[in-house]
């Protein structure tokens, strides 16, 4: 479909109004700007910057990515085989060993913990948009990364030797087998699951960003903020197959 048909067509489809009710204007106008090619991770950052420009006020999208191409280049730089294996190994050298990025668990409820940059100012995140920087840094060296939308946790996977490795940036990028994955779920859940596939589905990037947005409608509706929960909503339902 021709870039301004399918423009056209999330208008219609969705109704976008030509003003939020809720959602502060800059916030929305580069939130919507972004879903007719969320599909592709640039689109997927954009929009999940968006989402923070809600609250705050000094978010740049070029400094998010400026940051982002910052980091990679650390790991391109230390890296002479261009194997996926020493680019990994380069990766997590970078940001979990030196840079630091793990979950804030004193904070975990933190609104600041769902915005970007924030999240790489304080390298303190949860577990969605832990595991956003890490697929955005890793695809800037040349690794392939999906989202794992699990219940109760979002890992990363990353693709080396013709397989896929699970990722927990959460925890300091701990690699995880298919039985960690879900003795992870189980501890976080607090009950028994059943070892099915589905629970380690691919997270599409509606869904991924939908995570976000979720999150923060759950922290400002515990905080009382009901403009705020209202606010994403609002871009919630924007967001095209978002379940």
């Amino acid at each position: 479909m021709p870039q301004c048909a399918l423009i056209r067509h999330y208008s219609l489809r969705y109704r976008m109004p030509d003003a939020p009710r809720y959602c502060r204007a800059p916030a929305y106008e580069l939130f919507v700007a972004n879903l007719s090619t969320l599909e592709e991770t640039d689109s997927l950052l954009r929009a999940a910057v968006a989402v923070s420009m809600h609250e705050l006020d000094d978010v740049s999208p070029e400094a998010v990515e400026k940051s982002l191409d910052k980091l990679a280049a650390e790991v391109k730089r230390r890296v002479r085989s261009r194997s996926p294996q020493a680019l990994i190994a380069r990766l997590h050298q970078v940001l979990f060993e030196e840079k630091g990025f793990t979950g804030n668990m004193e904070n975990y409820y933190a609104a600041e913990n769902s915005y970007l940059s924030r999240v790489l100012a304080t390298r303190r995140g949860i577990p969605v948009t832990l595991s956003l920087v890490y697929k955005c840094v890793a695809q800037r060296v040349g690794l392939k990364v999906r989202g794992i939308n699990a219940p109760v946790h979002f890992l990363a996977a990353v693709e080396a030797d013709g397989g896929w490795m699970m990722i927990d940036p959460f925890h300091a990028g701990r690699v995880l087998n298919r039985e960690e994955a879900f003795e992870r779920i189980e501890q976080l859940a607090g009950a028994p699951i059943a070892r099915s596939d589905a629970l380690l589905a691919t997270a599409t990037h509606p869904q991924w960003l939908a995570r976000i947005i979720r999150n923060l409608e759950q922290v400002f509706e515990r905080d009382g903020r009901r403009s705020d929960q209202l606010a994403m909503h609002e871009l919630l339902m924007l967001v095209p197959d978002a379940d």
